[in-house]
């Protein structure tokens, strides 16, 4: 069963997923985030995804912090890209002793999900406005061209700044992002023709098109 809940964090949200077939063969979808995640005592790290991430290994229990997104590389300090569609031990990235010491502060807290909570919040660093105008702007269905101009930045300028913080060209993370916004309005209810139209598809066609090429499902099977 899954179960989230927004957190103290900006823009972040708590998670927890523990084993209830059949949803644990359900697919971890791009989203433009990075998460920090807690599995059977040890923290990890989620990279930015470019492609549906089925979880391997038997059922276990998970935590996570899913961060808002351009956030997660100033608290880990290492670049998106480095991270993209990829899943490491925090111990990989910083010192083993450090990570075991905050997975055991994690552990002794009185819920995994509210230790990852209480790190971030102890070691976040504040809000990169510039950022969060960028995936506003890609959010709202804005180009990128446009988004370029409203932060008053090169193109060249944006693409290196987008790697760094989302793993992907601004390109990218716009595509992801308007796939969201179709998702969600497909699990509203509304028609895929109207979700197409709405998301800023030219046609449901263009809207399958990109469903099959992120999730490696189509629509219909997506959200049974």
């Amino acid at each position: 069963m899954y179960e989230e809940r927004p957190s103290r964090v900006a823009g972040a949200v708590v998670w927890t997923k523990t084993p209830s077939a059949p949803h644990d063969a359900l697919p971890v979808l791009p989203d433009g985030c990075m998460d920090l995640l807690w599995r059977e005592g040890t923290l990890l790290v989620a990279g930015p995804d470019t492609h549906a991430h089925v979880p391997d290994g038997p059922p276990v229990t998970w935590a996570g912090i899913r961060l808002f997104p351009g956030t997660a590389p100033a608290l880990l300090g290492i670049p998106a890209h480095e991270l993209r569609d990829r899943r490491v031990e925090l111990a990989d990235l910083w010192s083993p002793s450090e990570a075991r010491r905050l997975a055991g502060q994690v552990a002794a807290s009185a819920h995994p999900a509210l230790g990852l909570e209480e790190l971030v919040l102890d070691r976040a660093a504040p809000p990169d406005r510039a950022l969060r105008r960028l995936v506003a702007a890609l959010a709202a269905g804005r180009t990128v061209a446009q988004t370029a101009d409203e932060l008053d930045l090169g193109a060249r300028q944006l693409h290196r700044r987008s790697l760094a913080a989302f793993g992907y060209g601004p390109k990218t993370l716009a595509r992801i992002l308007r796939l969201q916004r179709a998702l969600a309005l497909a699990r509203r209810g509304v028609p895929y023709a109207d979700t197409a139209n709405r998301s800023g598809y030219a046609d449901q066609a263009h809207l399958s098109r990109d469903v099959r090429e992120f999730t490696g499902l189509t629509l219909g099977v997506l959200l049974r």
